[in-house]
């Protein structure tokens, strides 16, 4: 359920975002803070990877599936939470690689297509770095699943929400 409600608000606001303000100046909402401007993202975060998206394509595929096969031992409230922000946040950004420009169906470059990114913090007073990624829903169900999944596993909660027992010895 979770997946989908990350899913749906994903595509969402990208459609609105797209609608509203590609092509124009961006939406500042918190002057020096918080701006809305649409980018077109082909690598990963931090744009790392620009000009590999057919690689992050099948990755993100090989993540959707790995995600449902290990949903069928949850035993955990905790970590069907985790998986929810991680299944909705990767599906929301392979549909763009698999749909968006300059991918698509027909299209000559399949699997190709760039991730709507329009979210932008600290515009330029980003500390330690010149600026933050601009990113999307997707990307903070994924930061914020992968938190929960490394303090899941740092607790030594299982999947089934069994509590794995440290060895003394």
């Amino acid at each position: 359920m979770l997946a989908a409600v990350i899913y749906a608000a994903d595509l969402i606001t990208k459609t609105v975002v797209l609608r509203a303000l590609e092509g124009e100046a961006p939406l500042v909402v918190i002057p020096d803070v918080l701006q809305f401007r649409v980018i077109f993202n082909s690598g990963a975060a931090f744009s790392i990877g620009t000009g590999m998206t057919f690689v992050f394509t099948f990755i993100a595929a090989g993540v959707v599936v790995a995600i449902v096969r290990t949903a069928r031992k949850l035993g955990s409230r905790a970590w069907a939470i985790t998986l929810g922000l991680l299944l909705g946040g990767a599906l929301g950004n392979l549909t763009d690689r698999l749909l968006r420009y300059p991918s698509g169906l027909g299209r000559s470059s399949q699997l190709q297509g760039h991730v709507v990114d329009f979210i932008e913090v600290l515009p330029g007073h980003f500390p330690v770095i010149d600026y933050f990624p601009v990113f999307n829903i997707a990307d903070s169900a994924i930061v914020c699943g992968g938190i929960l999944a490394v303090l899941l596993a740092w607790r030594n909660v299982q999947i089934d929400g069994s509590k794995e027992v440290a060895k003394r010895g």
